[in-house]
């Protein structure tokens, strides 16, 4: 019986089997048998880097080896080994001794590919094809559009080209203080973190042979303005609001103190009828469902007596008020054409906000709900505790004290908040004739009938 040709060069090709896997890592030897179960396997070890010594401390490492004994049947041991010095030797530098041993003892040390780490390897390439595609899986939409146009507007602009081994600490610190002399705070901190963090990533995957970033420090900059909004300029914007929609919009921003994506991505079922829970953001018009910023900023919002009306008044307007709504939508374009959208916060303000305040003389830089946000937070320092302004507006901490011993009471935040909206508002109550939607496009899917309006119930709010 013949043999063909197709088989002969199908066998020939065969590999050789092992016998020792380290955790998924094949060990070459002699013999061609191996269980099959070992090849599932088949995944990355780094194994266990620890201090360990009483006078000396060292770093030690601990990592498996499967094997067979004489009769066959597959073992599994532990090895432990001695790697380096403590004092001088980070961590991530042990593990990677410790991820070199492994691989010399598999012999396929070579094996693995690697790039050449010569003046070819620029900071441009580095940035773009190695620290982005990393750390940008943590990033929410927001800060990924914003970090990575700041990388590329401030650092490869200025080190792009730059071989990546010969930065120095001179460089980058002689380039950040010159940036200091005429950019904010926030673009030289930004810089500083990401040029730091990109020189460490380099130096932990053996681009660098030392990290200039780790002596560079933070420059002084200019001292930044942090504007908040007065009590004349707020009830001007409130009394000069005609529209149902941008009333409710608007207050919420000013009393509640969301950020612009949490209020822009809320949902009718956020609406409890004393708080707004956020179950979600929005950015420049698409909704993240679960995706917030922080874990506190899944906390209620709690929502002033004086301004839950206004709130109720805009949902018995509103022609989609169902759990899964949008509470303040557009009509989408293009290929969302006639869906509801969530609408983009610097064109609510730009359209429908700064108009008004424009009319009043309130300049546009105080028209933003960061600034809302800060007026409120200023504000109720005067109505409550430092931790009712955190539990409002729902910081990760305020360290120490504050932090650690102090608890957030909700029916305290609420009075604080109260105390406050009516400390601005004053004997302010609902236009008593009823809000429609003045100058808006009645095209769109949030289009409500003129008819509806005239049943709402009139509300008056007390102070």
């Amino acid at each position: 019986m013949g043999i063909c040709f197709y088989c002969l060069i199908r066998f020939a090709a065969l590999p050789v089997l092992p016998v020792f896997v380290y955790e998924g890592i094949v060990l070459h030897d002699q013999d061609r048998k191996q269980k099959s179960e070992n090849y599932m396997a088949m995944k990355y070890q780094k194994g266990t880097v620890y201090p360990s010594g009483k006078k000396v401390k060292m770093w030690y490492g601990k990592y498996l080896i499967y094997g067979q004994d004489k009769e066959g049947k597959e073992i599994r041991k532990h090895r432990n080994v001695s790697i380096c010095p403590k004092a001088g030797n980070p961590k991530w530098k042990a593990e990677q001794l410790l991820r070199e041993m492994i691989l010399k003892e598999c012999g396929i040390l070579t094996e693995i590919p690697s790039i050449q780490q010569d003046e070819t390897v620029t900071f441009r390439w580095f940035a773009k094809e190695r620290y982005i595609p990393m750390r940008q899986g943590k990033w929410s939409p927001a800060y990924k559009q914003t970090n990575t146009d700041q990388i590329e507007r401030y650092l490869i602009s200025k080190f792009g080209d730059f071989p990546l081994r010969k930065l120095d600490s001179f460089q980058i610190q002689i380039w950040l203080n010159g940036l200091a002399e005429g950019y904010s705070e926030s673009v030289v901190r930004s810089c500083y973190s990401n040029i730091r963090a990109i020189t460490a990533m380099a130096r932990k995957q053996t681009f660098l042979k030392e990290n200039p970033g780790e002596d560079v420090t933070m420059p002084q900059t200019k001292p930044v303005e942090k504007p908040v909004m007065t009590q004349d300029q707020i009830l001007g914007l409130v009394n000069g609001i005609e529209d149902m929609h941008d009333l409710c919009l608007l207050q919420v921003g000013i009393f509640c103190g969301p950020r612009a994506s949490e209020v822009m991505g809320l949902q009718w079922k956020s609406w409890t009828g004393e708080a707004l829970q956020p179950y979600g953001t929005a950015y420049e018009g698409h909704f993240y469902s679960g995706r917030l910023k922080t874990k506190q900023s899944k906390a209620p919002i709690p929502v002033p007596e004086q301004v839950r009306p206004v709130i109720e008044a805009w949902r018995r307007l509103s022609k989609d008020s169902s759990p899964e709504a949008l509470m303040f939508p557009t009509f989408g374009r293009g290929e969302r054409k006639g869906q509801a959208v969530p609408r983009w916060g610097k064109n609510f303000l730009n359209w429908r906000v700064r108009p008004v305040a424009q009319k009043l003389g309130i300049p546009d830089r105080l028209v933003t709900f960061q600034v809302m946000r800060r007026t409120l937070g200023t504000d109720m320092q005067q109505h409550g505790t430092l931790k009712d302004t955190q539990g409002m507006l729902r910081h990760a901490s305020i360290k120490t004290t504050g932090d650690v011993y102090v608890q957030t009471i909700e029916q305290s935040v609420l009075a604080a908040v109260n105390s406050r909206t009516s400390a601005v508002l004053g004997d302010w109550r609902m236009p008593e004739e009823d809000l429609g939607l003045k100058g808006r496009n009645l095209k769109g899917p949030n289009v409500i009938r003129r008819s509806s309006a005239k049943s709402i119930v009139k509300v008056a709010v007390s102070a």
